[in-house]
């Protein structure tokens, strides 16, 4: 049995932060679970996903974040729990059907989680997703701890069902990807089945319609402050009169400090859990009790911006201060020192930063870049279109996946990326507006998520541009999760169709269409050179499987190689393909035999043929 399925009220669980929220949600009787993976939320999604496989929940993997949130929100609206779950971009993706779904409302609780990502440890920006709250007009909350991750779901489930509204979870990285003790509390039996009762003069949004359904979502609002105000996530501590507002982690941070900097009887502390909206009486009557305040947030100062508003409200003339070059800053993750340095810069407190360790004897660090796995088929489809298109001056529109890394040298195969799917479009716009060779590139699981109507663009008004769709047969990057193109039987799961991405291609009217198989060198380079000339639209398949994937699946691994006495040092295969499994010693180049997948692609494009298979363990363990 999953452990997350473990029915023992009051047991106490070392789990992630992104499991508490699965159980926690578990705990509150989710009956419906859809999601499109992205880090830092894809375990809440994995662990949704395995429990599915021993409970009545329904989970999916929908094919991107709008269709996730469509089906969550049509599950809600037939009266069942549901939960929508993706990273803090997926929601402009989901948008859409958001912002209307406000207007709408639901029938079942609904939690819509948006995973922000201060720092970008995986994503292309750290976006504040808590102004989704105040433009859609829902409310949000969002947890400071694991085990409160976990409590909250619940809450927010009944705040959504007392509302009949979608409410905004956010976390952040930080609370993703802690663990953390958590007690366990009793699991509430799914409704797993519920009925849609048309009515559609308030379901269906036609002007006439969404006018009177506006006027309902501002009363949701006031009904919603209310709930702000009274909510348990909402509370002061201390009794001081200097004043710290905090969110998120920054509450842990700021309570840090407190202690540490030795000022809890000057301190007034006012944590807000229910973010939208900001609980105005609260916040009010906080800032009455206090000489100056600091607020501390992560991101955008949306918090700060509120907080001087009620200020100027009730006339009051404190200091609050929060964003600023001399105190916090808009950008990445903040840490307990530095929280703990402002603290005492803001209110004049005498603090001297301890010492920081002499390291001047301590050897640099080696870096080490992200890279493409020993043997990715990316990287040899990389090497073969940079061959195939020799001498032409090229821009690389890519997309976002494991072969971004694509962007290091020596593939150098990246120069413009945007969002989800964006390699075709912009695709599209460099082919307008250069007289460049445009060849784009595009993953199996993006192809699916939003490159489909730029290739349709793309036919429609007769574009000149090569799209590689490179499909290693999983969503990759973000930890092995299905797409449509995966056969899911490799999961060993029945019940599901598979999509061919070469049929889709095909009935688009795609004039110029390929497979390749990247590991043989030679003649994909060929189908691109073709591709490449193609005067038009063209699009190549790179068909693989994702090497991590295949040896997860126990699916047969070709005898590593080594370098023979042939070896002239050319380094064409270090300097061309750089794979990781090569290493150097002196001059010599080697291969770690325990890296090397034997894909073969070095062996071909060595000049002296001296790459070749290990034939024996002992040679093996020599090379």
């Amino acid at each position: 049995m999953h452990k997350l399925l473990t029915e023992n009220p009051g047991q106490k669980m070392l789990l992630l932060g992104n499991e508490a929220i699965a159980r926690g949600a578990i705990e509150a009787g989710v009956a419906v679970a859809s999601t499109y993976p992205g880090t830092p939320s894809s375990e809440i999604s994995l662990q949704l996903f395995q429990t599915s496989q021993e409970s009545d929940l329904y989970f999916e993997y929908s094919t991107n974040e709008k269709v996730a949130m469509e089906v969550a929100a049509a599950a809600a609206n037939s009266g069942v729990r549901s939960m929508c779950v993706m990273k803090h971009v997926g929601v402009n993706v989901a948008a859409d059907a958001l912002m209307t779904l406000a207007y709408v409302g639901v029938k079942g609780g609904m939690i819509v989680l948006t995973a922000d990502d201060p720092y970008m440890f995986s994503s292309q920006n750290e976006q504040d997703n808590r102004f989704y709250a105040k433009l859609s007009g829902l409310p949000m909350v969002e947890p400071s701890s694991v085990e409160e991750a976990k409590e909250m779901v619940g809450y927010a489930f009944e705040i959504s069902e007392k509302l009949q509204e979608p409410v905004l979870f956010r976390t952040t990285t930080r609370i993703n990807h802690s663990s953390a003790i958590v007690t366990l509390g009793e699991i509430k039996a799914p409704k797993t089945k519920g009925d849609f009762v048309k009515d559609p003069f308030n379901l269906v949004t036609i002007p006439a319609v969404s006018r009177k359904l506006h006027v309902k979502l501002l009363e949701n609002i006031e009904k919603a402050e209310e709930f702000s105000e009274a909510s348990q996530y909402n509370f002061i501590n201390g009794n001081g009169n200097w004043g710290l507002v905090c969110n998120g982690v920054s509450y842990n941070y700021a309570s840090d400090a407190v202690k540490e900097l030795d000022i809890a009887d000057k301190v007034r502390l006012l944590r807000v859990g229910f973010s939208y909206p900001m609980p105005e009486k609260i916040i009010k009557d906080f800032l009455k009790a206090c000489e100056k305040v600091l607020v501390i947030e992560e991101g955008e100062p949306y918090m700060e911006e509120k907080v001087k508003a009620f200020a100027q409200e009730e006339g009051l003339t404190l200091p609050i201060r929060g964003k600023a070059k001399d105190l916090f800053t808009r950008l990445y993750e903040f840490d307990p020192a530095q929280v703990r340095e402002n603290i005492a810069r803001f209110f004049g407190i005498p603090y001297t930063p301890a010492a920081k360790p002499d390291i001047s004897d301590v050897p640099e660090v080696p870096q080490r870049p992200p890279n493409l796995c020993a043997g990715c088929s990316h990287r040899a489809t990389y090497y073969a279109v940079k061959k195939a298109a020799e001498g032409l001056d090229t821009i690389y529109p890519t997309d976002i996946g494991c072969y971004t890394l694509g962007v290091l040298p020596p593939l150098s195969t990246a120069d413009f990326l945007l969002c989800m799917g964006s390699s075709v479009g912009t695709g599209c716009g460099f082919s307008i507006a250069t007289d460049k060779k445009v060849i784009s590139f595009i993953g199996d699981s993006t192809f699916f998520h939003s490159g489909i109507p730029g290739l349709i663009n793309a036919v429609f008004n007769n574009h000149n541009f090569t799209l590689i769709i490179l499909d290693n047969s999983i969503t990759a990057m973000t930890g092995h999760q299905p797409n449509p193109g995966v056969d899911m039987k490799d999961f060993n799961l029945t019940g599901y169709g598979r999509v061919s991405i070469e049929n889709v291609v095909r009935a688009i009217g795609v004039p110029h269409v390929a497979v390749i198989k990247p590991y043989r060198v030679n003649k994909s380079i060929e189908a691109l050179k073709e591709a490449i000339d193609f005067k038009g639209v063209s699009v190549i398949i790179s068909k693989e499987a994702c090497t991590l994937y295949a040896q997860s699946l126990k699916k047969t691994r070709g005898k590593p190689f080594y370098i023979s006495e042939k070896c002239k040092n050319h380094r064409d295969c270090v300097n061309e393909l750089a794979c990781p499994a090569f290493y150097t010693e002196g001059e010599k180049v080697y291969i770690n035999a325990d890296l090397c997948t034997g894909c073969a692609v070095c062996a071909q494009i060595c000049p002296e043929k001296a790459i070749v298979p290990v034939r024996s363990k002992e040679k093996a363990s020599s090379s």
